[in-house]
């Protein structure tokens, strides 16, 4: 019999335990969201996950697939950082295959604080060792939901000198001209990380296309740059 559910319920039954009130109503009201949340902070679910592992392995990808998703179908929102913490914790089981598995699992968020770990930390590698993925992103930037027009942006985020330029900047002209803050905040934030690697490109870019970025995304992009460049 699979170990996994019994995993499952442990983590919990452990985050119920902690969980306090007032910090609950506390995150939900930061998060502004209406998905309910136990009020167990990070260290402790962290502290959760790592005793969950002390009593049951992990054994293949199906355990690693069942332990993700059902953690992320929770009713409440550590249940979803849990999912993450354990889909980004088993290394050996982040392969090409298993992006389906975060996909289904970007597709269900709805707001930030899950996109951008599921973007950034999970897909992103994956993108970047399988540039086929590439082709999701195309499709994302021209979603009806933001987040994943967010996502298309912040899959390049860790990418260094193996970011593809050329689409990632032909992604940013594409969303440059929205309202939206997530998206603005997203051209900025992406644009600032890739200036650790190449400063020089980031600020002839937001230089050539200032009349095209929002006044946040060009703050943002320039925000560590040495005024000798800018």
């Amino acid at each position: 019999m699979s170990l996994i559910i019994p995993m499952v319920i442990f983590m919990q039954q452990r985050l119920a335990e902690a969980g306090d009130p007032d910090e609950a109503r506390a995150m939900q009201a930061y998060m502004k969201t209406e998905q309910p949340f136990y009020g167990v902070k990070a260290p402790e679910r962290r502290a959760i996950f790592k005793q969950a592992r002390e009593h049951t392995q992990v054994r293949n990808f199906t355990d690693y697939r069942r332990l993700v998703l059902w953690l992320w179908s929770g009713e409440n929102r550590e249940e979803q950082y849990l999912a993450m913490d354990v889909a980004e914790h088993y290394k050996v089981f982040r392969t090409l295959e298993a992006f389906e598995i975060y996909e289904e699992m970007l597709l269900g968020a709805s707001h930030w604080d899950t996109v951008d770990k599921i973007a950034s930390t999970l897909i992103g590698p994956l993108v970047q060792e399988h540039r086929e993925l590439e082709s999701k992103l195309l499709a994302w930037r021209k979603s009806d939901n933001m987040w994943l027009r967010r996502a298309s942006l912040l899959v390049h985020l860790k990418h260094k000198a193996d970011t593809n330029v050329p689409l990632l900047t032909e992604t940013i002209l594409m969303l440059a001209d929205e309202k939206e803050f997530f998206i603005r905040k997203a051209i900025g934030w992406v644009l600032r990380e890739y200036s650790k690697t190449e400063p020089d490109f980031v600020s002839q870019f937001v230089s050539a296309h200032a009349d095209r970025l929002s006044s946040l995304s060009r703050n943002e992009a320039l925000k560590i740059l040495p005024v000798n460049i800018v």
